[in-house]
């Protein structure tokens, strides 16, 4: 499921219409005068897949560049605003530029994102793009207005305006979630799909028709809202149990220092060295009851019994506690468990939990459309796979879990549209 990413954009200002001989005022004028008067145009939106591995448009560290930027061939206006959704783990950016070097119309929304804790490179990279907003999308750096939703739009309000010296408006963060869920489901080709092991996407056509459902949002912790239509929405439930407490979680349980890398090392774990699986309890499937033998009876359930036998072990071994006497003769097949089994019992754990809410909370709503949301879930083919499972699981197969493409940035782009004029789109997606 994964894809490359862009390459660095380099702008050129050969045609840039802010230069002397170039500025169209007109167009600016009306952009930065009557700033949700821009409507972009998103005939024939697609989104990119192709490109090399790339970690912001100016190089450097810190932002990192999501690889599916979505192209907008048709749209020409100059776009004065950048969006930032400000979270408890991660700051997602989303900003318009022209294409780089071409001939051709049109430009591309970009998607980047920061670790919260590092907000002034976030803010250091803003500043760039204000320098460069000419080349880039065809304003001026003093009309830079930054959108900023999520609880660091008022944590870090003061600072991005001592910062970045521009205005700074503060939108709300359900709403924009909704309606950045709405834009991609109903303009955006490719983008919505649902999953089945083993490795098959089956992309859901942009649809009108899209209400009710249920948005489960999946950051550091887990809001579940309830949709009934453009500005019909309330929050039903949630857990705090979410992306937070598997990162927490696995901090201290594992060597891995990024959520990327306890990802990765879940990859590589086996859940049943540290589950008890209904095959440990019965020897085989409890078909009585449609539990296969590989079932999570519980998570952990393994965990105490071997502590217990290792630490037997250390007594009668002079100290060596569980793996120690495996790593001293130099013999590991009798090692019980290790750090990326554990990263992939934790992530089960988390998202079965999740899910099985989430079923819940639409059983008790009456909604069949359940779209997950949040930086929590990256395209990560084993946690989208396990909301999946769970949601047709609960269900009996009545009821089916979405996904999109740009999870975590339903709020980025939510406030980039908030500057949006009512009935803008294709489908009017939302409205102000």
């Amino acid at each position: 499921m994964s894809t490359s990413e862009l390459p660095a954009l380099s702008p050129s200002t050969s045609n840039n219409p802010d230069t002397p001989n170039g500025r169209r005022p007109s167009v600016i004028d009306e952009t930065i005068a009557r700033p949700g008067a821009v409507r972009i145009n998103v005939k024939g939106a697609f989104i990119v897949d192709e490109g090399s591995p790339d970690d912001g448009v100016f190089g450097g560290h810190g932002p990192v560049h999501d690889n599916r930027d979505i192209r907008l061939p048709h749209h020409t206006k100059a776009v004065s605003h950048v969006a930032i959704d400000i979270g408890g783990s991660l700051a997602k950016l989303v900003y318009f530029s022209r294409e780089p070097n071409s001939k051709t119309l049109g430009g591309r929304l970009n998607f980047l994102k920061f670790e919260s804790d590092t907000i002034d490179e976030c803010l250091e990279f803003i500043l760039q793009l204000k320098s460069k907003q000419g080349a880039l999308n065809g304003s001026r750096p003093a009309d830079l207005c930054i959108v900023a939703t999520g609880g660091g739009a008022y944590k870090y309000y003061d600072r991005m305006k001592e910062v970045l010296g521009v205005e700074v408006l503060r939108e709300d963060e359900m709403e924009c979630l909704i309606v950045g869920l709405d834009f991609f489901i109903t303009e955006i080709p490719r983008e919505v799909f649902t999953y089945n092991e083993p490795d098959s996407m089956n992309f859901s056509e942009a649809k009108a028709d899209i209400y009710p459902y249920l948005l489960v949002n999946i950051g550091s912790g887990v809001s579940m809202i309830k949709v009934s239509g453009p500005k019909q929405y309330f929050r039903v439930g949630g857990t705090s149990l979410g992306g937070g407490t598997l990162w927490g979680l696995l901090s201290l349980l594992t060597g891995a220092r990024t959520f990327d890398e306890m990802l990765a090392m879940a990859e590589k774990g086996d859940n049943g060295a540290v589950d008890m699986l209904v095959g440990d309890i019965y020897g085989t499937d409890y078909n009585k009851i449609g539990l296969k033998s590989t079932t999570i009876a519980s998570s952990f359930g393994k965990v105490f019994k071997m502590k217990r036998e290792a630490e037997h072990d250390a007594e009668d071994g002079g100290g060596l506690v569980n793996g120690d006497r495996a790593e001293a003769t130099g013999d590991t097949t009798n090692r019980s468990f290790g750090p990326e089994d554990i990263s992939r019992s934790l992530l089960y754990a988390v998202s079965n939990n999740i899910g099985q809410i989430a079923y819940l909370q639409s059983e008790k709503h009456n909604l069949n459309h359940i779209y997950f949301g949040g930086s929590f879930i990256r395209g990560h083919r084993q946690t989208i796979n396990t909301l999946s499972y769970a949601i047709k699981f609960w269900s009996n197969g009545g009821k089916e879990a979405y996904f999109l493409r740009h999870e975590g940035y339903l709020g980025a782009v939510g406030a980039f549209l908030k500057r949006q004029p009512k009935g803008w789109g294709r489908r009017n997606s939302f409205e102000t």
